[in-house]
């Protein structure tokens, strides 16, 4: 029987959510070993004179802890 844990992370990106989320799925995995899966538990922007300058999402990573 596998045994997973939960991570939560923030990532951020200039051009859009899903680059954010796509660069915080690669980071994770350079760190955490056996990522099987992720959820978005936020979307944020950061707005500079009007306009979307950054785009964050909190996710959390689902990672299988070895035996």
């Amino acid at each position: 029987m596998a045994v997973a844990k939960v991570s939560e992370i923030i990532a951020s990106s200039r051009t859009s959510f899903e680059d954010a989320i796509n660069s915080g799925i690669k980071r994770a995995n350079k760190t955490l070993e056996n990522v099987r899966g992720a959820w978005i538990k936020d979307q944020k922007v950061v707005v500079e004179k009007g306009k979307i300058v950054e785009y964050r999402v909190i996710m959390r990573v689902t990672f299988v802890l070895k035996e």
